[in-house]
C-alpha cells in the first residue's frame, strides 16, 4: 500500500533518525511511503488567528498535491501532524480561510480538505495491525519497561486530531506490547514537556520535563519513546535530574523487525 509522505523540515535535519527508522520499518512492513515532490515546511505551529492565511499556504499546497495523487497523507513528527491536520479541518469547515487559500494558490482544482491525513501510528494500528506487527517482530523487547510520552501536539485538539482519547489514550501502549515490551502507565505522558519555551524560558522548561521524566521513572519506566522532536530535545537536554534514555518510537520499532542497523 502507497501514502504520500510529508516528512518535514526536522526530519531532513535534526530528527534524522525518526525518519530514517520509520521508512525502514514501512518497507519491511509492506507499505510505500512516497515522499512528496517539492513540499514545504508546514509552519511549525499552527496559528490560532482566523484571519491568518500566508502560514497555512505551505500546508494546502501539500494537502493538495497528496489529493492530486490519489493518496492519503501520512507524518511523523507531532508538529507537523498538528498543523497539517488542523489546517485540513480549516479547508472542510472554515470557507472563509478555504477561498482566501485557494484564491491566493489558484491550484488547477480548489482545494477542500479531500485528502485523509494521518500519524504512522495510526497506520500502524490501523493499516498493519499491531497484532500483524506482534507476528513480525524477530527481536521482542521482552523485560523493558517502556513508557510512552505523547505530549501536547500529537492528541489536541482532540476533536480534530481523531487520533486517540487525549486524556486516557493507548495507541503508543499498544504499539509498546506489539514489539514485546511491557509499557508504563504514568500521569505525565500527555502534558507539556515545555515545548517552545525553552527558547525564551529554560527554567520552566526544565521544570516541566522534569516533572514529565520523574512521573516516568516513579512508575519505573526504563526507557521512554516520544514521536516529537522538540519533545525529544526538551527530554534529552532539560530534564538534567534524571537519566531514563529516550528515543524515537521508530527506532525501536525498527529494532524490534530487526532492520536496525547496528
Amino acid at each position: 500500500m502507497t501514502f504520500s509522505y510529508y516528512p518535514g523540515c526536522t526530519l531532513k535535519t535534526k530528527a534524522k533518525d525518526l525518519n530514517r527508522y520509520a521508512c525502514a520499518s514501512a518497507e519491511a512492513l509492506g507499505i510505500e511511503l512516497a515522499e512528496l515532490p517539492d513540499w514545504q515546511c508546514c509552519g511549525g505551529a499552527y496559528t490560532m488567528g482566523r484571519d491568518e492565511i500566508a502560514t497555512k499556504l505551505s500546508s494546502v499546497r501539500a494537502l493538495a498535491s497528496a489529493r492530486d495523487l490519489g493518496n492519503d497523507l501520512i507524518t511523523l513528527c507531532s508538529a507537523c501532524h498538528n498543523v497539517l491536520k488542523q489546517v485540513n479541518n480549516d479547508m472542510q469547515q472554515d470557507e472563509n480561510i478555504a477561498t482566501k487559500a485557494n484564491n491566493y494558490l489558484q491550484l488547477d482544482t480548489p482545494y477542500h480538505g479531500e485528502t485523509k491525513v494521518i500519524h504512522y501510528l495510526e497506520m500502524l494500528r490501523d493499516v498493519v495491525g499491531f497484532d500483524e506487527i506482534a507476528k513480525r517482530v524477530v527481536n521482542p523487547l521482552k523485560g523493558k519497561k517502556i513508557a510512552a510520552y505523547y505530549g501536547c501536539l500529537l492528541l489536541r485538539p482532540g476533536k480534530v486530531m481523531q487520533m486517540d482519547n487525549p486524556e486516557n489514550p493507548k495507541i503508543m501502549e499498544d504499539f509498546i506490547r506489539a514489539i514485546g515490551a511491557e509499557p508504563v502507565v504514568y500521569p505525565y505522558r500527555n502534558e507539556c514537556c515545555g515545548g517552545y519555551l525553552t527558547m525564551e524560558d529554560r527554567a520552566l522548561a526544565q521544570k516541566k520535563s522534569n516533572t514529565v521524566m520523574g512521573s516516568a521513572e516513579e512508575f519505573g519506566a526504563e526507557l521512554m519513546i516520544t514521536a516529537c522532536p522538540l519533545c525529544l530535545y526538551n527530554l534529552r537536554k532539560n530534564a538534567t535530574e534524571h537519566d531514563i534514555p529516550v528515543v524515537y518510537f521508530t527506532e525501536l520499532l525498527a529494532e524490534a523487525l530487526g532492520v536496525k542497523e547496528d
